[in-house]
């Protein structure tokens, strides 16, 4: 792929939660906060492109990805923007601008959180 694309410039945003998203499902029912902030990240996760961005940033090497390493996923530049800035919003990615290009890290601290609510309690415990 070239990287000969002009890409428009994303203002990074800080990521929109740094506590937890939510308590595991097994402690206690979400208040409407909680499940409002956890809707949004899981709806943000329901678009296959979005998915699949998501994976990309996860799975490149170093754990962050260059928008110009990840934009050929079969939609188009602008429809790639779209939707990582969808996935910012949603807390799940962090950018940063360097130079021309934005660089896209997933959020650890809010995918562990969304792993420790899925998580069931182990029987006897």
């Amino acid at each position: 792929m070239s990287n000969t694309k002009v890409l428009p410039l994303l203002e990074p945003e800080a990521p929109a939660a740094e506590a937890p998203c939510c308590p595991p499902l097994a402690e206690r029912p979400f208040t409407a906060e909680e499940a409002e902030r956890t809707a949004k990240m899981f709806k943000a996760l329901g678009d296959p492109v979005r998915l699949r961005l998501f994976s990309l940033v996860a799975s490149h090497e170093g754990g962050e990805a260059c928008v110009c390493d990840i934009s050929d996923v079969g939609v188009s530049q602008p429809t790639v923007s779209h939707h990582l800035k969808k996935l910012r919003e949603a807390g799940l990615l962090t950018s940063e601008r360097r130079g021309t290009w934005v660089y896209y890290k997933v959020a650890p601290s809010v995918v562990a959180a969304m792993g420790q609510m899925l998580a069931l309690p182990r029987e006897g415990a």
